[in-house]
């Protein structure tokens, strides 16, 4: 049902944007939104809908760093490893949380599709380094037990909700 409504929202998206194919990243941007990934079957249907070919809706979402092609966590954890957050020791953070949520670079993603874990190379954010962004949520000056506390922080409202 869950897919259902999202197929909606992209037939309303594309409504929205007249079909109109120079639209096409605007309408990527909120398909994301709706899914927080590009599903290959939504950019097929989008090209479909445009009337162009499915390779310049999937080159487009390849070539841009906003896109992402794989599903994320409801709550997407970018730590900087730029060089004033790496001098702060930023990468104690990034094994601290990848160990709590029981993350690898190859697997970013909880099973659960809770959290995303990023590594970022400027938040330009040098001033609160080391810092995390969560969402859009900067937090600063942060040290591994802060960012875990934060992480917590997240997984007991969420049990809370589900409970």
């Amino acid at each position: 049902m869950e897919n259902l409504r999202n197929f909606e929202q992209v037939c309303a998206i594309l409504k929205e944007h007249d079909h109109n194919p120079n639209r096409l990243i605007a309408i990527l941007q909120a398909v994301q939104e709706v899914y927080r990934y590009l599903p290959e079957e939504a950019m097929t249907f989008i090209a479909t809908s445009l009337g162009i070919p499915p390779a310049k809706v999937f080159g487009v979402a390849s070539f841009y760093a906003h896109f992402t092609l794989e599903p994320k966590g409801r709550y997407v954890l970018k730590i900087c490893d730029g060089t004033a957050c790496h001098v702060k020791k930023s990468t104690e953070i990034e094994e601290a949380l990848r160990k709590h949520l029981g993350l690898s670079s190859q697997n970013p993603t909880t099973p659960d599709m809770l959290f995303t874990l990023e590594t970022v190379s400027c938040l330009g954010t040098c001033g609160l380094a080391p810092a995390l962004v969560i969402n859009d949520e900067v937090h600063g000056l942060l040290s591994p037990q802060s960012a875990l506390a934060l992480v917590q922080e997240i997984q007991d409202r969420e049990a809370a909700v589900h409970a």
